[in-house]
């Protein structure tokens, strides 16, 4: 049995009411990345999948989601599966019904999932499917194994989604380059962004970006500096996330990554909205990041 919500070993990861963004984003913006999380007599957390080390974090069901969303004006969105859930994705396909053709998801399946299984996914509005390349989460699969999945994902119109430590760009993500789908890399592939983007590990993400079909998400600006807090404006996470909306300007999409499990501090995700007007100065370009390309990736069909 999962604890209950408000048990000790829970921590809250995200604000209950975030400041109102003064930013007004483009109609149909979409918020690529997110998670729900629970509620657990419903959808229990899984007790081998996740997290190895730290508290669990707290619930945040569709609810809290879908009212964060109208709060920011975000009204298209893509819901990933975490690893607190393992790989029982009804809390996604949940929030997916829910949504009314606005949510869709990514979900999390082992190598060995059947044909049937993925097609049943991608029948109930998932695009893709997530594998975690880090040491703080469970996992195992190498990305020689990942990548012949994806020939079997083709089949089904999902893409790859990968999260990976910063130096795996080096190796994790040149197997990639054989993906027979597109990928999607979160999170800046969780650079350094104290180090610039000079460093190699800046400089082989954007070499990858150069292949066609790579994407990456501009999430993450809280959480590639680990110096920076909620307030400071992450001046460090921005000019990356820029400099990436500038030269892939078609290859880039955008994310809060709520309830921001795992984190070193709880970001407002009114700050994270506003900081769009640095990441894509441009109304043009602020448009393309979240309307135009999650439209043309995930496939909105509302």
């Amino acid at each position: 049995m999962s604890p209950a919500p408000d048990a000790p070993d829970f921590v809250q990861t995200y604000l209950d009411t975030p400041s109102l963004p003064a930013l007004k984003l483009p109609t149909g913006s979409c918020d690529t990345h997110v998670h729900v999380l629970g509620p657990l007599d419903r959808f229990p957390y899984a007790q081998a999948n996740g997290p190895k080390r730290g508290p669990a974090p707290a619930p945040a069901p569709k609810e809290r989601l879908f009212a964060l969303h109208r709060r920011m004006g975000i009204e298209r969105c893509v819901i990933v599966q975490t690893v607190n859930h393992g790989y029982d994705n009804g809390v996604v396909e949940d929030a997916i019904e829910a949504g009314g053709g606005r949510y869709l998801g990514i979900a999390r399946v082992t190598l060995d999932v059947t044909d049937r299984e993925l097609q049943r996914l991608a029948d109930r509005g998932f695009r893709g499917v997530r594998f975690n390349f880090m040491r703080h989460l469970v996992g195992g699969e190498s990305p020689q194994e990942v990548v012949a999945l994806t020939e079997r994902l083709a089949a089904r119109g999902l893409h790859l989604q990968v999260h990976f430590e910063s130096e795996l760009v080096h190796t994790v993500g040149q197997a990639l380059r054989a993906s027979r789908v597109p990928v999607v890399i979160d999170h800046m592939g969780r650079v350094d962004a104290r180090l610039g983007e000079s460093h190699p590990d800046f400089q082989a993400l954007m070499g990858l970006l150069e292949q066609p079909g790579f994407h990456v998400k501009v999430s993450g600006i809280d959480r590639i500096d680990a110096t920076c807090r909620a307030g400071q404006g992450y001046p460090a996470g921005v000019l990356l996330a820029a400099r990436l909306v500038e030269r892939f300007p078609d290859q880039c999409l955008w994310g809060l990554d709520w309830p921001h499990p795992n984190h070193t501090h709880v970001p407002d995700d009114g700050e994270l909205v506003d900081a769009l007007a640095r990441i894509a100065p441009s109304a043009a370009t602020l448009e393309k990041l979240l309307v135009h390309n999650p439209q043309a990736l995930y496939r909105f069909a509302v």
